[in-house]
């Protein structure tokens, strides 16, 4: 069953859910070999918990363009592997030093910090490995090219430089502007969201027009996403949440809150998402899925 097949945003991410977890599940090893802890640490970080909305929209853009449901889900796969990993690493002591993820011990206080560590970098790994496989993709030039779009969007001019932003800016509040605050979410957070929401142009070798219009959602929705993050921070719960909250403003980093205060921000979200559903217009109706998932962004509680 694709996940076209559904059209109310909740069921289809259930489904998207779902899928990739069994073939997550598939992809990562296991066994009582001596390096068994890793192979559970691993599992422990990536099943089992999250959204999955990464992966969701792999799914979503791959059916624009009539792509197969198995190299769709290997790529969500890999993607969520990607997250897995900055997740982990997210959470070590030395960057933002949270003990829980996803409503349960994280992974450096299951196992420990240096099992952590390599739990992390065996995750991103396997990305590739599994972008690089002839299961996912009949045409090595497209294999290539994700692997090289997940690199960009995961490494220092992506997600991992961001990250490296973000470390710089605690306890300088005042000293971010807006344009800054913006760019370092772009890198964080907006690179990966933008592979997910453009794989499918990949996989399914669309024109550029196509590949375009998905790049300018991704643009607008991935700030939008921030934006709200930043303000379930402030005003979310941690048993919904799954994770620790009030840690930007413990930690004196300047957000889209702190900067536009949370009614501005709340608006800015909104705007941001219209945004991204305009861009879908020559889609039409195929991208439904992607226009709920918009509202879906904006009106999270978790």
């Amino acid at each position: 069953m694709p996940l076209s097949s559904h059209q109310q945003f909740d069921t289809a991410l259930a489904f998207a859910a779902e899928s990739v977890e069994r073939t997550m599940d598939r992809l990562l090893p296991s066994g009582a070999e001596g390096e068994a802890r890793l192979f559970e640490a691993m599992r422990y970080s990536s099943l089992g918990g999250g959204k999955r909305l990464r992966a969701f929209f792999v799914l979503a853009s791959a059916t624009l363009f009539r792509v197969a449901q198995l190299s769709a889900l290997r790529t969500a796969s890999a993607i969520e592997f990607v997250h897995a990993y900055s997740l982990i690493h997210d959470d070590l002591p030395a960057m933002d030093d949270d003990d829980l993820r996803r409503g349960k011990p994280s992974c450096h206080r299951q196992f420990d910090e240096a099992t952590a560590i390599l739990a992390g970098d065996a995750l991103q790994a396997l990305a590739f490995e599994v972008l690089a496989h002839e299961d996912t993709h009949g045409d090595p030039a497209v294999r290539a090219a994700l692997v090289a779009e997940l690199a960009r969007a995961s490494g220092a001019h992506g997600m991992v430089g961001g990250q490296m932003l973000d470390l710089l800016a605690e306890g300088r509040p005042d000293e971010m502007a807006i344009g800054a605050i913006t760019r370092l979410q772009r890198l964080k957070t907006g690179a990966l969201i933008s592979f997910a929401c453009t794989a499918g142009a990949t996989l399914g070798k669309a024109s550029e027009p196509m590949r375009t219009a998905l790049a300018a959602y991704a643009h607008d929705l991935g700030l939008a996403f921030q934006i709200v993050d930043d303000l379930l921070d402030v005003e979310g719960d941690v048993v919904d949440l799954g994770k620790s909250t009030g840690k930007d403003e413990a930690a004196g980093k300047a957000t889209f809150v702190s900067i536009l205060g949370r009614d501005r921000a709340r608006a800015q979200a909104g705007m941001l998402a219209r945004q991204a559903v305009a861009h879908l217009e020559p889609f039409g109706e195929g991208a439904d899925l992607l226009r709920q998932a918009a509202n879906f962004v904006v009106a999270r509680r978790t």
